[in-house]
């Protein structure tokens, strides 16, 4: 299972700020494309966000589902990344002296990508979580200013979702 941690210079709701706005998934998610909420109210359970993964030429449309959230500390997901299969994935935060420690837990579920996990992927996730936590930290880091304030949530463009 890959396990991986940061210490986040920020306050525990500065970062759940960035990971309850689903705009913002692709600029923290190592391989993602422009994310958009699909269904429900994220990151509340059952809701679902869409994506697309580009390995090379090819583009897969993926979505991720809020499976379990405990607002504010810990958001458990889903990642369905079609013929690949599925993954969980976890993010937890908890307070750690003016800071944050952020846990990842990322292990996959079902299809190919379950039957053929291995100790060599297990070290590439592990690579992949040490970038995500640096792009999640510089995503809290850009979002304040001054001691504790926070930024108003970011607006985007809206843009074409290529599938239904």
């Amino acid at each position: 299972m890959a396990v991986r941690h940061r210490v986040i210079k920020a306050d525990p709701a500065a970062v759940w700020d960035v990971l309850a706005d689903g705009h913002r998934y692709a600029e923290w998610v190592v391989g993602t494309g422009a994310s958009r909420p699909r269904l429900g109210q994220w990151p509340q359970k059952d809701a679902t966000l869409a994506y697309e993964i580009r390995l090379g030429p090819l583009k897969l449309g993926n979505e991720t589902v809020v499976r379990h959230c405990r607002e504010g500390s810990l958001l458990e997901l889903e990642i369905i990344a079609g013929f690949l299969g599925s993954a969980r994935f976890s993010i937890e935060l908890r307070e750690w002296g003016e800071h944050c420690l952020v846990l990842v837990d990322e292990h996959p579920l079902q299809g190919p990508g379950a039957l053929l996990h291995n100790v060599g992927v297990e070290a590439l996730i592990q690579i992949r979580h040490r970038f995500m936590l640096a792009r999640l930290d510089r995503c809290c880091q850009d979002g304040r200013s001054g001691d504790r304030q926070r930024s108003a949530p970011r607006t985007r463009p809206a843009q074409g979702t290529g599938h239904a």
